[in-house]
């Protein structure tokens, strides 16, 4: 990846403020990094593994993630908390929410497994998703680096929830994809509403890197957003009373 972007984050007379939003993606984890004190300055990069963004220099002060942090031992209707808070909120887009089962499911690595531990762990008893097994991997590895004493710097967030926060919380009313396939229209509208918050439109419409697509750039661009607002103290969680897992990973969503 070119870094002549990140070139425009030169060293000022302080450190400047960086924060991340992160998407997965299928070559890894697409980053976008927005510096958040000084002069404005953005930057796109894709990683292999999360914990290489929490190698970066300097070091993103907040992280906005679009994958489940927390993973409960038994799970109810609807999911977890974070998953039933957001859901009202975002109207037909609701069905990009999807219920994460028990840790004991998503560290299994075949289908039918994960379905035999979900089924197990749940009440009423619930199979796991062909969409959401496929996120496992990227689920496991961010579980694997999580620790509650990271939870200052890493959020779980979701690009429609943060969508909904800039769109004067009213979700966006076209879909990103339909039928499998990228929708322009959806695409623009999302492009339009990220650059009234900053993002230049060459640094939106620029050519996703190998691995991702359209989508994934705009979701981890929204991500930035909310990482913003954490850093301000402005986001808020979903739920607000959340609950914590059995490593002590809060459970919720924040936009």
């Amino acid at each position: 990846m070119p870094a002549a972007s990140w070139r425009r984050l030169r060293v000022l007379d302080t450190k400047p403020v960086v924060v991340a939003g992160v998407d997965g993606c299928r070559s890894g984890w697409l980053v976008v990094l927005r510096q958040v004190t000084g002069t404005p300055a953005f930057d796109l990069r894709v990683f292999e593994r999360f914990a290489d963004i929490l190698r970066l220099d300097p070091a993103p002060t907040k992280i906005a993630v679009d994958m489940p942090i927390g993973l409960p031992d038994l799970i109810g209707t609807g999911g977890r908390g974070a998953e039933q808070a957001v859901r009202p909120h975002l109207g037909m887009r609701q069905s990009t929410v999807f219920s994460i089962p028990s840790r004991a499911a998503v560290y299994c690595e075949e289908y039918g497994a994960a379905c035999e531990a979900a089924l197990a762990t749940s009440s009423p008893p619930r199979k796991v998703s062909k969409q959401a097994f496929n996120l496992f991997p990227k689920i496991r590895e961010l579980d694997e680096v999580m620790h509650p004493d990271l939870e200052e710097t890493i959020f779980e967030v979701h690009p429609e929830m943060a969508f909904w926060r800039l769109n004067g919380k009213t979700p966006i009313p076209l879909p990103k994809k339909v039928k499998g396939k990228p929708y322009g229209a959806g695409l623009d509208m999302r492009r339009d509403l990220l650059e009234r918050f900053g993002f230049p439109r060459s640094f939106l419409d620029q050519a996703p890197p190998k691995g991702t697509g359209r989508d994934d750039v705009l979701d981890a661009c929204v991500n930035a957003i909310i990482a913003e607002r954490l850093y301000h103290g402005e986001a808020e969680p979903f739920p607000h009373d959340f609950r914590r897992d059995g490593r002590g990973l809060r459970m919720t969503i924040w936009a």
